[in-house]
């Protein structure tokens, strides 16, 4: 009986390791979104507005930098580039606090902000590892009304960047 359990022990010890060594690696839950005013793809994670697959990961709207698309140029998440989908608007003031959710947190370079066609804020972080949340203060300089504003969270130690579009209305 005690050379069976020692078998047994033996087997089970051996075939742990290559289980373990064997099993599909999942892909890394991703990154970030903004939470609050309700970006476009907080909104579709909510079940406020119907959507694609980015109802199930928020967080991960991510692409080449540089780009100034909501869906991050992935085909997947096109949904966030309609602005016709009906996405609720949220009345801020001239300057409007816009907090991150971060489900990994990256090296960051640089934390940008676009409205009306122009650039209205860029944070610099120079390359520091930011906080499960992060909170911005951004004024609109001058704009008006509805805007939709494109926030971009640029990673340091990648050619990457994670993209967020938020519908508001500035005085409204």
């Amino acid at each position: 009986m005690k050379s069976k359990r020692r078998l047994a022990v033996l087997i089970g010890a051996g075939v742990a390791p290559l289980i373990a060594v064997t099993l599909p690696v999942g892909s890394a839950s991703a990154h970030g979104y903004v939470s609050s005013p309700p970006s476009r793809q907080a909104q579709c994670a909510a079940g406020t507005v119907q959507c694609g697959p980015i109802k199930w990961e928020p967080q991960s709207v991510e692409g080449p930098k540089g780009l100034k698309s909501c869906s991050g140029g992935n085909s997947q998440f096109a949904d966030l580039d309609n602005d016709s989908k009906g996405w609720k608007v949220t009345p801020v003031g001239s300057t409007t606090s816009f907090k991150w959710k971060l489900t990994a947190r990256h090296a960051t370079s640089t934390w940008q902000y676009f409205a009306g066609g122009r650039k209205i804020a860029e944070i610099n972080d120079g390359g520091q590892r930011p906080n499960e949340t992060v909170t911005h203060q951004v004024n609109f300089g001058g704009l008006k009304g509805k805007q939709k504003v494109l926030a971009v969270w640029n990673v340091a130690d990648t050619p990457n960047a994670f993209y967020a579009c938020i519908d508001v209305n500035v005085g409204g």
